[in-house]
């Protein structure tokens, strides 16, 4: 039962809950179950029994995985990392509030790279996530611990938070579905900040319908936060079979160099179906998108030098014993952050350094808007610019730990869009060596009704199978197995 139980969509799910025909603490039971016997290290907590009644929304009793940045009152909320081991926050953040109104039961707490600094998850001060698919890679990072566990069918589906690509680059390795909103659209209110002009709420799912699902119950302006905006728009679950009249763009300086054979055909696979669909298919050019790895990496660390500033063991988090307030600062810092954090903190501060601002920060923030401007004009052309979503399948873990270049390089497609602020949706378009490709559609801001009709009407005719890693665990109970685990292949 527990297996037809995981096989249930969230809407599924939801929708037999509302009509009786489910039994709300049956259904939560069965993924605490799994979630509770987690070998892949996705979550930091499990809740060891559903918080009181749920609300007769929507989302009625379907449990929520929550990325550990997000801070929920009572429970861990430590971001991946050792200066916030335990802590507690005193207030929920606001999109987690709004699912909860909506009916959602918070399952856990998932790993993910300290502070969302990362790309493999391999930087949480909790250990890595291994991969569904296969436990000897990574699942992607940072929000890894939830796109592995509703992989693993640990969780229906999960939050995750996406600053430049944390979202849509482990959906990808993982095999299931993840959206970046457009920037604003989702409150930041209680979401650990690595990079407040970059970070944005968005969800994880097994299929788009879920993930419009879920996404139209996140969405919504907050007095909170200065930077929310709402959507204009009421989000409508995806209907779309065909393409027709969909215009799409690959970007020119799309090339295939440094993008795996194997990624690259399942991506022209993709294409071609979507062809079929009744859509077009266009060269366009984004003459800037090739800066945008540099221009993030000068943005990203500059605001996280300034975000995490305020953990300076005094009023939250761990305190080392120190003589005197500076040795205190200094050593809790140390004993605190992880090597990938203190680099980017180290980045950041000279960036914006007295005589290197202009040089540095400045630049970068006019490199950003010949980003947007160049996304600007494409829209004028094309409906939505389709790429790979990551320039690979999962790799191994360890494999890119001492090259920091090498791991930032898997951001190469999904950083453009977050620096642009517009919303992006990866959605899995088949296998290379056994394991996923994602595929990445992006639209103009605040269309991301249109991106998930087009995205449902790919996923139906590429048809991918992702049930192979939510089978019964050979070594007892209902935990994962992937593929590549327990001696099923190789």
């Amino acid at each position: 039962m527990s297996a037809e139980l995981i096989a249930l969509s969230a809407k599924a799910a939801a929708d037999a809950m509302a009509s009786g025909d489910l039994d709300r603490t049956e259904y939560f039971e069965a993924y605490r179950a799994r979630a509770a016997a987690d070998e892949l290290n996705a979550f930091t907590w499990v809740a060891e029994e559903a918080a009181g009644e749920p609300v007769d929304g929507e989302l009625g009793g379907v449990p929520l995985a929550v990325k550990d940045l997000f801070c929920t009152e009572g429970v861990p909320s430590q971001a991946g990392s050792r200066i916030l081991e335990d802590y507690r926050p005193p207030y929920t953040a606001t999109v987690v509030e709004k699912l909860a109104a909506a009916g959602t039961v918070l399952l856990g707490k998932t790993n993910q790279d300290e502070f969302a600094m990362g790309s493999s998850n391999e930087n949480s001060a909790y250990g890595p996530v291994l991969n569904p698919w296969d436990r000897t890679r990574v699942p992607g990072g940072s929000s890894g611990g939830s796109a592995a566990a509703v992989a693993a069918g640990l969780a229906p589906w999960a939050l995750g938070t996406d600053t430049g690509g944390s979202i849509r680059q482990p959906a990808a390795l993982c095999g299931i579905t993840g959206l970046k909103p457009t920037y604003g659209t989702c409150s930041r209110y209680g979401m650990i900040a690595f990079a407040s002009s970059l970070d944005q709420a968005g969800p994880f799912a097994r299929d788009v319908t879920d993930t419009a699902l879920l996404y139209r119950h996140m969405a919504g302006k907050d007095p909170r936060d200065a930077t929310s905006v709402g959507h204009p728009d009421e989000i409508v679950l995806p209907t779309a079979q065909d393409l027709r009249g969909v215009r799409l763009g690959v970007p020119e300086n799309l090339t295939g160099e440094g993008v795996e054979p194997g990624v690259l055909a399942a991506f022209e696979a993709a294409l071609e179906q979507a062809k079929a669909l009744g859509a077009t298919v266009e060269r366009v050019p984004l003459p800037h998108a090739d800066f945008g790895l540099s221009a993030y990496y000068v943005l990203a660390p500059a605001e996280c030098s300034s975000n995490l500033a305020r953990f300076d063991g005094v009023r939250y988090g761990m305190r080392a014993e120190a003589a005197d307030l500076t040795s205190m600062y200094t050593r809790t810092r140390h004993d605190g952050f992880g090597p990938e954090v203190k680099r980017r903190i180290m980045l950041g501060t000279y960036a914006l350094s007295s005589g290197f601002y202009d040089a540095y920060y400045a630049s970068a923030q006019k490199v950003r808007t010949l980003i947007a401007d160049d996304f600007a004009k494409a829209f004028d052309r094309i409906d939505f610019l389709v790429t790979p979503t990551s320039p690979g399948v999962a790799f191994g873990l360890g494999a890119l730990t001492d090259d920091p270049l090498a791991m930032y390089l898997n951001d190469y497609f999904t950083v453009p869009m977050s620096l642009a602020g517009i919303p992006a949706i990866s959605l899995p378009c088949g296998l290379s060596e056994g394991l996923p490709v994602g595929l990445q559609l992006a639209g103009p801001a605040f269309s991301e009704n249109r991106l998930l009709d087009a995205a449902h009407a790919l996923e139906g005719a590429l048809g991918f199978d992702g049930s192979a890693v939510l089978g019964t665990n050979p070594r007892g109970g209902d935990g994962p197995v992937g593929p590549n685990d327990g001696g099923l292949v190789g």
